[in-house]
């Protein structure tokens, strides 16, 4: 079972910088938004000009997002009081997490919706609450990064016991969420924008 976690600057310093800890390196956190940010702007058929990061942490997507599309605009929401001090002004962070995003001043609806390396931590019920509240500010595209029981997967993996990817299937069903493949999600009333050979 996962423990409490401070979310302070040590945590952000170790799995976010640390050389011999963090997940990803600056080029490979670069790769993986430029790949997001290409999907959502093929399904909407248009640039992102807007998106939601939801476990942003520091808000590292905002600069990787920024250096493609420097109008964006970005919101990001996260538990960690530490990384909405230091960046919340600067960065637009806000204190929430998923479950209560419907509490916060968001928009409507964004083009793209970002939930990478936190779904995990969730339980399942938290999962399931927060993953539909995602489904209801996806305009465009959603990238859901989720781990199961039968992925490989390294950090810190101090997590609930991940589900088969099964589970996770009709979980994102149930919230309206359909797989157009690589961790990314349209909601039902978009499935137009995608082919039916790229549903998965």
């Amino acid at each position: 079972m996962a423990t409490a976690k401070p979310y302070d600057k040590a945590y952000f310093d170790k799995w976010y910088r640390h050389p011999q800890h963090r997940v990803k390196s600056p080029v490979e956190l670069a790769r993986q938004v430029a790949f997001v940010l290409s999907t959502a702007e093929f399904v909407l058929g248009r640039p992102v000009q807007s998106v939601l990061d939801v476990g942003c942490g520091e808000g590292q997507w905002r600069a990787a997002l920024r250096a493609h599309r420097p109008r964006l605009h970005y919101t990001g929401v996260d538990p960690s009081a530490y990384a909405v001090e230091r960046y919340g002004r600067t960065r637009n962070l806000h204190l929430g997490g998923i479950e209560s995003l419907e509490t916060l001043p968001l928009r409507a609806e964004y083009d793209l919706v970002v939930c990478c390396g936190m779904l995990n931590y969730l339980t399942p019920s938290q999962l399931a609450r927060g993953v539909a509240q995602v489904a209801r500010f996806t305009g465009g595209m959603a990238y859901l990064e989720l781990f199961t029981s039968e992925d490989a997967f390294e950090g810190d993996t101090n997590w609930p016991t991940p589900k088969p990817a099964r589970w996770y299937r009709g979980l994102m069903q149930k919230a309206g969420l359909c797989p157009i493949g690589m961790q990314c999600y349209v909601t039902r009333e978009a499935t137009s924008r995608v082919s039916a050979l790229e549903r998965v």
